[in-house]
């Protein structure tokens, strides 16, 4: 019965409440970004946006972590995907201005896909040799100019909510750049809406963030060591 009632909820309240609140974000930083503000409205709204989204599903979302960056500093934060939650779970209680690495597909979202590429996300294309390259420079830029971004390093939303393999894009970033890398743990995601349901479900997401993980001092980080702490990183705060 309560399930019942949630769906009802969902589809009378929440949902024109939510598309609403989508297409305000999306207008909203589509203008501050033209107006020069693409720093401030490249993150803000979205961060509101996905608390709401949050809030109205009554999905909460505890964090753990935050002493662990400094919000004036860049990083590459690499995450494991569970769920489709995960993007509002960061996005909205991560605490630290950001783009995102995202899939390309998601561009043809309407008018969403088109503010995310207007504040300076970054889409992934895998395409070809050249699209790899012009992906790879577009997140050099953002990097360049002071600017965290957030990789989903699995590449895709878990089948099952276990953490599997990461892949180089993230981690070449960071020894392109010298940054610390910073894994983030998400736990509860999965529960919340696995991959191929349409309507998430009431719960709990837990965020953890790790410490950095520096370059050696005075050198600079070695690729598959810096994937193999980073996994494990993430991996430890994570149910057996």
């Amino acid at each position: 019965m309560k399930i019942l009632f949630y769906r009802i909820y969902q589809f009378c309240i929440a949902m024109p409440l939510l598309l609403a609140a989508t297409i305000l974000a999306a207008l909203t930083t589509i203008v501050g970004s033209m107006l020069g503000m693409s720093r401030s409205f490249g993150y803000w709204p979205g961060h509101y946006w996905a608390r709401i989204f949050c809030v109205l599903n009554f999905v909460r979302v505890k964090v753990s972590g935050r002493e662990n960056f400094d919000k004036n500093t860049s990083y590459v934060f690499v995450a494991n995907h569970q769920g489709a939650f995960d993007i509002f779970s960061i996005y909205g209680y991560l605490g630290h201005n950001f783009r995102w690495m995202m899939k390309k597909s998601l561009e043809k979202i309407p008018l969403v896909g088109y503010s995310c590429r207007v504040s300076g996300h970054i889409y992934v294309d895998n395409s070809t040799p050249s699209a790899t390259r012009l992906t790879m420079e577009t997140a050099e830029k953002r990097l360049a100019g002071g600017l965290s971004v957030v990789v989903f390093p699995e590449g895709s939303r878990s089948r099952d909510g276990r953490i599997h393999a990461f892949r180089r894009g993230a981690f070449q970033l960071a020894m392109e750049f010298n940054l610390p890398v910073i894994p983030v743990t998400i736990d509860g995601a999965y529960r919340v809406m696995p991959r191929g349901t349409v309507l998430p479900r009431f719960g709990t997401i837990h965020l953890t963030v790790h410490k950095p993980i520096y370059a050696p001092e005075g050198g600079r980080h070695e690729l598959s060591h810096l994937m193999e702490r980073s996994f494990e990183a993430v991996a430890s705060a994570l149910p057996q």
